[in-house]
């Protein structure tokens, strides 16, 4: 009993070296990622010359291989195991950045988009399944947590370095952001070889159905996470660069300068507050986090509504810095969550697969919520779209405490 008491008021989880380990490699590469994605519109345009319909088509492909990415990355981890896939699908995502350094005309950079989508989104669902592995399920919501704070943690470093780094006058330094970004996705390589190879629990037996992606999309209560996680994902995550900079800004909102202002603060908020709100929610229900995200959502997209009738001055900024800081709450409540339940009702020889269609409803949601933003504000309807992201948030807090009614004991509880 003391044990867990002490386990509980920890504020950094006790993980086994091995998901330190992995969790240190994808810190790195979020680091790279961080000091080139940023910057990617801006070097295809202004550096390389590519018209900006073209060159924003081109980022775009980067979220469109994910469609191809993640069921190939869940297959792989099924077959070859999740670290033979994650190898792969760094192998990719370092050409893809390599390649960007070199863009001569559109083609090659709708190549590069292409192989840096493909290998990110095979890296995803192989990632997932990997730290899912090497834990035990009681510590999956916490290792999850983590990993979404040394993300952030690691985008937003990235972002900063990079920015003392580019120089759109000189090609040569955007050079060197791709292949530093190159360079963190290969480091990532040698530490998964001092991670043990993860033994299968079970093994199917000889009348066992052949693991495939039909079993996966039999399964009503996981294929109802994913709807959640899409949900969440196109009212939450999705519009953070599409509806917030959208609406702060439109009609003499607030200058664009200031929204570097309200993402830091974003970020600072998940870097912050990730270790203190996983204890706080420990030996909870996970579903009561997910209601408290989305009803965090909510209210930030109430904060945004009223900031967006405030003018441009001091008092707008304001509003909309807390704006993205209660974002950055609604962030470290789901983080211990959806890829926790993904994980624990996964079968062990279906995981790879489950985590793919997981993140397919990720990149879905991705996909759907800026595609709605700019049809919104494309007809001037962006009153509207705030009113829509409000009702939504709300509908994502009554999916999941509905969903808690149907989900196993030993799926819903966060443990430290």
């Amino acid at each position: 009993m003391t044990q867990t008491t002490d386990e509980t008021h920890r504020l950094i989880p006790r993980l086994p070296r091995a998901a330190a380990t992995i969790l240190a490699g994808d810190a790195l590469s979020a680091l790279g990622s961080g000091m080139s994605l940023p910057f990617m519109l801006v070097y295809l345009h202004q550096v390389r010359g590519i018209d900006i319909t073209t060159a924003a088509l081109a980022l775009s492909t980067v979220a469109l291989a994910s469609f191809v990415g993640n069921p190939v990355g869940g297959y792989l981890s099924d077959r070859l195991g999740p670290r033979p896939a994650l190898l792969v699908g760094l192998m990719f995502s370092a050409a893809g950045a390599a390649t960007l350094g070199w863009v001569t005309c559109a083609v090659v950079a709708f190549l590069a988009s292409a192989l840096l989508g493909l290998g990110n989104s095979i890296t995803w669902p192989a990632f997932d399944a990997l730290l899912a592995t090497v834990v035990s399920p009681a510590q999956r919501s916490a290792a999850f947590a983590v990993r979404h704070a040394t993300l952030n943690a690691g985008i937003a470093v990235g972002a900063v370095l990079a920015g003392f780094v580019v120089d759109a006058t000189r090609p040569a330094t955007f050079q060197a952001i791709y292949l530093i970004d190159a360079a963190t996705f290969l480091l990532f390589i040698p530490l998964l070889w001092l991670v043990p190879t993860p033994c299968r629990t079970t093994s199917p037996a000889a009348d066992h159905p052949r693991p495939s992606y039909r079993a996966v999309l039999r399964d009503r209560l996981f294929l109802s996470v994913v709807g959640l996680s899409a949900l969440v994902v196109t009212i939450g995550f999705a519009q953070y660069h599409a509806a917030f900079p959208g609406w702060a800004t439109h009609d003499r909102g607030i200058p664009v300068s200031a929204l570097g202002i309200c993402f830091a603060a974003n970020a600072a908020t998940v870097v912050v507050l990730q270790l203190p709100v996983l204890r706080a929610l420990a030996g909870r229900t996970r579903t009561a986090a997910i209601s408290i995200a989305c009803t965090c959502w909510a209210f930030a997209w109430m904060l945004a509504w009223v900031s967006g009738h405030a003018g441009s001055g001091w008092l707008a900024v304001g509003g909309f810095i807390a704006t993205m800081v209660t974002f950055g709450i609604a962030e470290t409540t789901l983080a211990p969550t959806l890829t926790a339940i993904v994980n624990d009702l996964a079968p062990e020889d279906l995981r790879g697969r489950y985590n793919a269609v997981s993140a397919l409803g990720w990149t879905t949601g991705f996909f759907v919520g800026p595609a709605v933003t700019g049809l919104a504000f494309g007809t001037k309807h962006g009153t509207t779209l705030m009113v829509l992201l409000i009702v939504a948030s709300l509908l994502g807090a009554l999916w999941a405490t509905r969903l808690a009614r149907h989900l196993p004991a030993s799926a819903n509880r966060i443990g430290i």
